[in-house]
């Protein structure tokens, strides 16, 4: 009984001082939101949700569920006012109007106020879910965020588009969300006030190590064996002429009798390794760390100075460090497009044309794909009249195939272009990859004091079979040519 007199005594100073305008708007605001939130989730639960627009991800997942709890705060806010203002003028009341419970009208009242509390626990939590779920999504990360264009364009075509952003780049406790959410409220002001890099950069010492990444799916340790790959390389000549390089990758990796082997068993050491640079494309001394607590440190000959810089222990991504945020080189994007039919290799020189002009400087994407198509259909309307008019759809097609290449790849806005984000797999190749990658170490030069040096053999991570070769024996043998 005394409980129920306690509330009465509540519900009596809730209705008093909650006759205000504050406290009513407060109220109509978290109605009105909570109407168009529930209506919006039994939509989506059945199918019909645009949720995938990002625009509407933010408005029903972040704005609205603001706005619900600014109306609820609203409430409160405009009570402690209007107690305050009677507080000043002395007309508090001495005894509060009555409530009685015999009251029908009354009695509904609090039956509604007890529902609709229950109900707005439910939409705040729901809706504090949800606006988390929504902003550790990819469309919130790529899509948002117009700054990550080039990042999330990047990952649409990668082999890990189906993985979600926050898997690799926030990771799982609660340690990580406060850190996540921490940092993107730095990128938020930074976006909102245009203080962002130009372009963004995301070292390896910021991202999260290979073993709670890459190795929650790949293991390191298993055992590949060798890996055929096979390049394929047009010319800049008018017949575009094919070639084929064809190497066996000695992947390698921890065999049946746990011996290391090939690429990956031979990177499975304890190594640590010091750059100059916060990209890790400098390397100027790397350490092994022996099994019986010693180390060998192999420094650069070309370094003359002290072993200080950027210390970094080996794990996978410093070879795999574009494993979903891939940019491809102009060459290698046009002859992979070019195996697939567009541009095809039928129209003279389409190689080096193309080459050309998706390597030349515009102000933004727009003007790019505009002189891109301008260039190219102007180049066989002048020099291949024949070929304009006859192959005219191919012209077309490769037209639209080099613009989508450098919108893929190039984004002015961002001051991102060919070679902005090295790629550690593989090595230099003129014409093909600028970055040094194996070569960083693999370079012959770095020597240990007793004289030993770190490999630059070629053959220790594969071996050409055939290259620069119009038809290579090998691709015959196997069936694939």
């Amino acid at each position: 009984m005394f409980a129920f007199d306690k509330l009465r005594k509540s519900l009596r100073l809730f209705l008093f001082y909650g006759n205000n305008w504050t406290s009513l708007i407060g109220g109509a605001i978290t109605s009105a939101s909570a109407i168009v939130l529930i209506g919006f989730w039994v939509v989506e639960i059945f199918g019909h949700s645009g949720s995938r627009n990002p625009y509407l991800g933010i408005i029903f997942d972040l704005c609205l569920p603001g706005l619900f709890v600014f109306g609820l705060l609203l409430i409160p806010i405009g009570i402690w006012m209007r107690r305050r203002h009677l507080k000043a003028l002395g007309q508090i009341p001495s005894v509060y109007p009555r409530i009685e419970l015999t009251d029908p009208v009354f009695r509904r009242g609090i039956e509604i106020v007890l529902v609709a509390t229950m109900v707005n626990f439910i939409i705040v939590g729901t809706a504090s879910y949800r606006g988390v779920s929504y902003m550790d999504s990819p469309n919130f990360c790529g899509l948002s965020c117009h700054v990550m264009a080039p990042q999330w364009t990047a990952y649409q075509v990668s082999p890990h588009s189906h993985v979600a952003c926050a898997e690799c780049h926030i990771g799982a406790g609660f340690s990580a969300a406060v850190q996540a959410k921490v940092n993107g409220t730095k990128q938020l002001a930074e976006v909102t006030f245009r203080t962002f890099p130009r372009p963004i950069l995301a070292p390896l010492s910021v991202l999260r190590p290979a073993r709670a990444t890459c190795e929650e799916c790949h293991s390191p340790t298993r055992f590949v064996g060798e890996k055929l790959l096979v390049e394929t390389m047009y010319g800049d000549d008018e017949k575009n002429s094919l070639t084929h390089n064809v190497l066996v990758l000695h992947l390698g990796g921890v065999d049946s009798l746990s011996h290391l082997s090939g690429i990956h068993g031979h990177h499975l050491d304890d190594y640590e390794y010091v750059a100059t640079d916060s990209s890790y494309q400098t390397i100027i001394a790397v350490s092994k760390h022996n099994s019986d607590g010693s180390s060998t440190q192999f420094v650069s000959s070309d370094w003359k100075g002290p072993i200080q810089g950027v210390t970094r222990r080996m794990d996978c991504m410093d070879c795999h460090n574009q494993a979903t945020h891939t940019f491809q080189t102009p060459n290698d994007a046009i002859d992979k497009a070019m195996v697939d039919g567009s541009p095809s290799a039928s129209l003279p020189f389409v190689h080096k044309e193309g080459l050309q002009l998706i390597q030349a400087e515009y102000a933004s994407q727009a003007e790019a794909a505009t002189k891109i198509t301008s260039g190219l259909d102007n180049y066989y309307r002048t020099q291949y009249p024949a070929i304009w008019s006859g192959q005219r759809a191919q012209v077309d097609a490769a037209a639209n195939t080099l613009v989508a290449i450098y919108q893929r790849n190039v984004f002015p806005d961002m001051k991102v272009t060919w070679g902005t984000y090295p790629n550690g797999m593989g090595h230099s190749v003129p014409g093909h990859n600028p970055s040094p990658g194996c070569f960083r170490c693999h370079d012959g030069s770095h020597t240990s004091k007793d004289g030993k040096t770190i490999t630059n053999d070629c053959s220790v991570c594969h071996n050409l079979l055939a290259s620069d070769e119009v038809n290579p024996k090998q691709l015959s043998l196997l069936g694939l040519q």
